[in-house]
C-alpha cells in the first residue's frame, strides 16, 4: 500500500521546477577583475555560483518524478486497501448518489444522518452533476466515479461510501484483472 501511495503521489507532481544556470543568469560576460596583482582570488564572470545574482551550480531542472509500478501490485495495493476498509467496518454501500437539486446544506443534513464527516463517495460510471456540486463544498468529503477509485483517497478519508453500481464495477474490474493474469 505505501509502495502504491507514493508512486501515485510521483505521478501527479508536475516536475516544472527549474533554477537558472550560469549559463543562463543575465550578466555581463566581462572578466570582473584582472587575474594578477589585485590581492584577491581569481575569477571570471558574475555568473559563477559564489556571487549573488549568480547561477546555481547543481540546481533542480524539469523531469518527471513518475516511476513504473506493475499492474499486479497496484491492483494488489487496490484490494489491501479496500479489505483495511473493510475489516475496520468502515464501509457503507448506498443505492444511488444523487441530489434532486445542487444545494450544499440539503446534502450536509443527509450525511449528518448517516454520520458521514470524513468519506470518499464512490459513485457509478458517472458522477451525478447535482450531487457532485452540492458536494464539492463540504470539507473532507470526496466523490468520485467508480474508474476514479484509487488507493490513496480510500486511505486519506475515514469512510468508503459506495453505490451498488460502483459495487458492480469494482467487482468487474476485479474479475478482469483476474481473467488477465
Amino acid at each position: 500500500i505505501h509502495r502504491m501511495v507514493r508512486y501515485q503521489l510521483a505521478k501527479r507532481r508536475a516536475g516544472t521546477h527549474k533554477a537558472k544556470t550560469r549559463a543562463e543568469v543575465k550578466v555581463t560576460g566581462k572578466k570582473m577583475y584582472k587575474q594578477k596583482g589585485t590581492g584577491g582570488a581569481r575569477h571570471s564572470d558574475k555568473g559563477a555560483p559564489q556571487f549573488r545574482g549568480g547561477g546555481k551550480a547543481f540546481g533542480p531542472l524539469p523531469r518527471s518524478h513518475a516511476h513504473d509500478m506493475p499492474k499486479k501490485v497496484r491492483s494488489l495495493a487496490l484490494r489491501h486497501a479496500l479489505s483495511a476498509k473493510s475489516k475496520a467496518s468502515e464501509i457503507i454501500v448506498i443505492e444511488k448518489a444523487e441530489a434532486a437539486e445542487a444545494k450544499t446544506a440539503g446534502l450536509r443534513a443527509r450525511f449528518e444522518k448517516l454520520g458521514l464527516t470524513n468519506a470518499l463517495i464512490i459513485a457509478g460510471a458517472e458522477v451525478d452533476a447535482n450531487f457532485a456540486r452540492a458536494a464539492r463544498n463540504i470539507p473532507e468529503i470526496d466523490v468520485l466515479p467508480a474508474a476514479g477509485l484509487n488507493v490513496y483517497d480510500i486511505l486519506r478519508r475515514k469512510t468508503l461510501v459506495l453505490t451498488k453500481d460502483a459495487v458492480a464495477a469494482i467487482e468487474a474490474r476485479f474479475a478482469a484483472d483476474k481473467a488477465g493474469s
